[in-house]
């Protein structure tokens, strides 16, 4: 453990970072699972607003650096993909 006033300043910042980075991925999860549980609802207009809200929470997370851009893009292209197989 840092004795150091500074360094247990920085300890504590990571801490709470670390649990809010940790919600943050959650809260990009659960917005996932809930367009894909649409999906399987059979219920096209639902599904495109979920999808709506998965992108634009994929999108914050990326633009904050929790996930990487790549990551965020191939994300999105994958769920659009998917509800477009299910419209047809």
């Amino acid at each position: 453990m840092a004795n150091i006033k500074s360094a247990l300043k920085r300890a504590q910042i990571t801490r709470i970072r670390t649990t809010k980075n940790a919600a943050y991925k959650s809260m990009m999860k659960t917005a996932v699972r809930r367009f894909e549980t649409s999906l399987k609802g059979e219920d096209q207009t639902t599904a495109q607003d979920n999808l709506q809200k998965a992108n634009r929470i994929i999108d914050k997370l990326a633009s904050k650096g929790l996930v990487h851009r790549n990551m965020a893009a191939r994300k999105k292209s994958r769920l659009t993909q998917k509800l477009n197989k299910s419209a047809v």
